[in-house]
This record gives C-alpha cells, structure tokens and sequence, in this order.
C-alpha cells in the first residue's frame, strides 16, 4: 500500500513540475539597437529631452501566464546623453544624480495586470539615487510576431509611458525649479523590442 502511493505521489509531483515548467513565461532579450529609454523635462519655456544609452533588463511575459511575468530593468546613470556635454556633466554632479555614489537606477516589477486589449500595467518598485517607490507603470503590448530577418526568432514589442517627480527621487534639491529653470516633472517613454528563439 505504501509503495502504492508513494508512486503515486511520484507521479503526480513530476506531473506538477512538468506542467510549471511548461507554464514558465519565456525568456526575452532586449533588442538594445531598437530599444530605448527617453525623457523630457522643461526648462524655462523649452523641453530639453534626453536619453539612457547604457540599460538592461530581464523580461518574462507571457500574456496568458502574468502570474509568473515579469520585467526587471537597470540603467546606467552615466550613460545620460542630452546632446550637450557640459550640460550632461552637471546632470552627472551632485547637482542631480550624484551619479559617482548612485551608478545604477532599476526597477524591479511584482505584478502584471491585463487592463483590456493590449493595455497592460507593471506594478514594481522604482530606485533612483537612495529612493525606492512603489510605482504603477501602464504599458502596450503590440504582439508577437516572426523576425522578418529571422524566421527562426521572435520579436515582440512594448511601449511604456510615465511621469515622475525627479524631488521625489532626491535629483536635485529643488533649487532650480524654484529659481524657474528645470521643472519637476520628468516625462518617459521606453520602447522595447525583445527577442527569443522560437
């Protein structure tokens, strides 16, 4: 009788495992020549926009498995480019981000929910400089369809859009948005292209 069952547990444990396995989101690579992660933010009376040119992420997702999905990004500070090298060193100071003691801003997500369509949103926690925060950052999900240049390989594309108070973050102590010169909010926009084989 024992042996009975314990083959059945057996069984049913290597069942359950195989199932889980098979259930695992997919694993994607960030398409870093068709991926970016862009922002805006007023000055006076203009937008200055920049970008990060150094960034990582992990991406799981599968859209019939969110339970088990999930996007992870780092980005390299130092890797700011605005287009104007004097103004990119004192974004780097500790002016704003400090960037010698703060290298790396990441975000690590902990849920993913389906709002109808191809509207997403990620809910993690953002840490920039010696701040962490809850965030919820909706999203797109465009699909998944073959590499047109790889019929082998899969591509699939999300788009985010969010806006955050750079104070909230400690990036800079406010003094010039109360001299009226570099605003607050920080508008962002990331684009991904992910990758895998099929």
């Amino acid at each position: 009788m024992r042996k009975a069952f314990y083959f059945t547990f057996v069984v049913v444990a290597a069942f359950m495992v195989a199932v889980s396995a098979h259930a695992a989101p997919p694993s994607w690579s960030v398409d870093k020549a068709h991926s970016g992660i862009y922002f805006g933010i007023q000055h006076i009376y203009s937008t200055v926009k920049g970008y990060f040119n150094d960034f990582s992420g992990e991406i799981r997702f599968d859209p019939d498995n969110l339970g088990q999905s999930r996007f992870d990004f780092a980005v390299q500070v130092k890797s700011i480019d605005t287009n104007i090298t004097k103004r990119d060193a004192h974004l780097l100071s500790g002016d704003f981000f400090d960037a010698g003691k703060y290298p790396e801003m990441t975000f690590r997500s902990s849920a993913i929910k389906h709002l109808g369509g191809d509207e997403y949103s990620v809910e993690g926690t953002l840490r920039i400089k010696d701040v962490s925060r809850a965030i919820t950052v909706p999203f797109t999900y465009f699909g998944t369809q073959p590499n047109p240049f790889n019929p082998k390989q899969l591509v699939a594309g999300f788009e985010a859009r969010l806006n955050i108070d750079r104070l909230q973050y400690h990036v800079g102590t406010g003094k010039f948005y109360d001299m009226g010169v570099v605003g607050k909010d920080v508008d962002i926009l990331i684009t991904i292209e992910a990758l895998r084989d099929q």
